[in-house]
């Protein structure tokens, strides 16, 4: 991808390692790594949607020696004990690479929203704390809406080349670029009033309606990655980066990743969308570059 570097300023950290244990979380966290699993088994209602799902099955499937999981003793993260105390964001090709992301995202949504106003990216090593509880690396990323925060432990990019066959930047842009949809839609009300009809719903409806909060994230990285610019006015996307982001996009999808933990696929139950689902949604995002086009919520998903 052609990313510009990224000057890191207020809202971009480093949170280095700290306390979270197993505490609830609210918005994208969750908390936990049987609280991060049972809702795409149980059918359990997400606050605001995550790529999570990918930590908790590794656990299932590889057992809790798998990196990502890591809860403690050594980090999950190589460089994570070279930094030492200071905690400086941007200072490894993983974080490097997320803050040119994140920059490129403001661009974009910049030029789409009137008063556009930006997220945090938090980085964070094993565990540490959100404004929704718990950041845990068992969770993958995630946004919580209570702070307006990106939480992001970069083992996770390891983990989706390794684990999950989605190697490449253009899969990893895609994970970040979804987390920011999920902050478009907190500040343009789309979050507040799903949460609200959760609340009125079935379990299942309630699902559904978190099914279409994904999708549409989704659907909104792909407008990111459609009109993304650099400095020099070339776009960001570079041949072979749609089909890359369309692997990850695959590898992530509820019925997908519940035959890999030997479930049979529960469609009431998925929170996330299938993987030709979330394929189409991004597709359709990149395709148009139009975010009037990720209305998930008015049309057959």
């Amino acid at each position: 991808m052609r990313l510009d570097d990224y000057d890191p300023g207020d809202d971009i950290r480093d949170l280095g390692r700290g306390g979270g244990g197993f505490g609830g979380g609210g918005g994208g966290g969750l908390g936990g790594l049987l609280i991060g699993f049972l809702p795409m088994l149980l059918g359990r209602k997400m606050g605001c949607g995550t790529i999570l799902l990918l930590g908790a099955l590794a656990f299932f499937v590889l057992g809790p020696g798998a990196n990502m999981l890591s809860m403690g003793g050594s980090t999950s993260d190589p460089m994570a004990d070279s930094r030492g105390g200071a905690n400086v964001a941007c200072d490894t090709a993983a974080e490097r690479f997320a803050c040119n992301v994140f920059g490129s995202t403001h661009q974009v949504w910049g030029n789409l929203i009137s008063g556009y106003q930006r997220p945090t990216l938090n980085f964070f090593t094993d565990r540490n704390q959100s404004g929704c509880g718990a950041a845990q690396a068992a969770m993958g990323p995630f946004y919580c809406p209570a702070d307006q925060g990106v939480y992001l432990d970069t083992s996770f990019f390891r983990e989706l080349e390794q684990r999950f066959g989605a190697a490449g930047d253009a899969a990893q842009a895609y994970v970040v670029a979804h987390e920011v949809g999920h902050h478009i839609q907190t500040i343009s009300g789309i979050s507040n009033q799903v949460r609200q009809a959760q609340a009125r719903s079935s379990q299942a409806e309630g699902n559904q309606l978190q099914v279409r909060m994904e999708l549409q994230a989704d659907c909104y990285a792909g407008v990111w990655a459609s009109r993304a610019r650099n400095s020099a006015g070339q776009p960001v996307m570079e041949p072979g980066d749609m089909e890359e982001a369309m692997r990850a996009a695959s590898a992530i999808g509820d019925d997908t990743l519940m035959r890999a933990a030997g479930q049979r696929p529960m469609p009431e139950s998925f929170t996330h969308g299938t993987s030709e689902q979330r394929m189409s949604w991004l597709r359709r995002g990149l395709q148009t570059g139009d975010p009037r086009q990720c209305n998930t919520f008015d049309v057959a998903i």
